[in-house]
């Protein structure tokens, strides 16, 4: 329950953060007449729109399982992400329609370093705040904490390379650096997109436990065992903060329910030690009744 309340209270603080963050971006841009810096801003209203979206999916992602969705609300995060993706796209589009005319017709900003100053305060904001909205989500498994957290990173890294090539702009003289830049920007972001689309699809379509993770599952299973022969068919998912896992565990004909389900209980207390929120199902079966026809054994690490 604090964990539930930590991931949403710092959702709801991503919105007056990230519009303060689009405030300054915009003022940048404003007083010079970048469109590198109105490349850099676009960006950041895609993060105001998430943001907004984030809370509100959070927020019902981490409603209790009920009569209707029996395994919990968890994949709404992944929709969140999804949705994310797809403004960061919009986003680089619009970067690129402001960028080709600049690039006919390049001009120095006015006024720059006041801009660039404005602006080196917003990317100063965002890396802060990228950085506990990762650290977060990703201790709490949150799908939409976590994407916001690295998109606003990649913002942050786009800020910079938009500050650099400005001040070699200016100290140059070289104005095609200007659009140039925003669309290295747009292209940067489109990739960050693609990231984010394709990690949260893989959420969607129930994707595995990472290989790291599933090592763990198996030295787990192959230490508290004692008593089974084997276990076969071992399938995971992970839907946000819950790790689904099941796999069918075989036991000596003659073993009573009782000691197999014991053995159950070890197995279940151990999994969840190092896969919290780890949700399991185990059927039990007697010898020789392996589908497989195949002996799997639990000493070791050969499950």
């Amino acid at each position: 329950m604090e964990d539930r309340r930590i991931v949403e209270r710092l959702a709801l603080w991503g919105i007056p953060v990230s519009l303060l963050v689009l405030g300054l971006k915009l003022a940048a841009w404003w007083v010079t007449g970048s469109v590198a810096l109105l490349s850099d801003g676009l960006e950041s209203l895609v993060n105001v729109v998430a943001a907004v979206i984030a809370y509100f999916v959070i927020r019902y992602a981490q409603r209790p399982a009920d009569d209707d969705h029996q395994f919990g609300h968890h994949k709404a995060e992944y929709l969140s992400a999804v949705v994310e993706g797809v403004l960061i796209v919009v986003a680089a589009i619009l970067i690129i329609q402001e960028a080709v005319p600049a690039l006919m017709a390049p001009s120095l900003p006015e006024t720059p370093w006041l801009g660039l100053a404005i602006n080196a305060v917003a990317g100063v904001i965002n890396a802060v705040w990228a950085t506990i909205l990762i650290r977060v989500g990703t201790a709490h498994r949150s799908p939409a904490m976590t994407a916001d957290g690295h998109h606003i990173m990649s913002d942050v890294v786009t800020s910079g390379g938009v500050f650099i090539g400005l001040v070699l702009a200016v100290l140059t003289g070289y104005a095609i650096l200007d659009p140039l830049l925003a669309v290295l920007v747009a292209l940067n972001i489109l990739w960050q997109g693609y990231k984010v689309i394709s990690h949260s699809l893989g959420g969607l379509m129930d994707k595995a436990l990472e290989p790291g993770e599933e090592a763990s599952v198996r030295d787990a299973i192959a230490t508290h065992s004692g008593g089974a022969l084997g276990v076969h068919d071992l399938k995971s998912r992970r839907a946000g903060v819950v790790a689904f896992i099941d796999f069918h565990l075989v036991v000596p004909e003659i073993m009573t329910v009782r000691e197999a389900h014991n053995i159950c209980d070890r197995l279940e207390e151990a999994i969840k030690t190092v896969i919290p929120g780890a949700t399991l199902a185990i059927h039990v079966e007697p010898e020789g009744e392996n589908p497989h026809g195949q002996k799997v054994e639990v000493e070791g690490k050969s499950i």
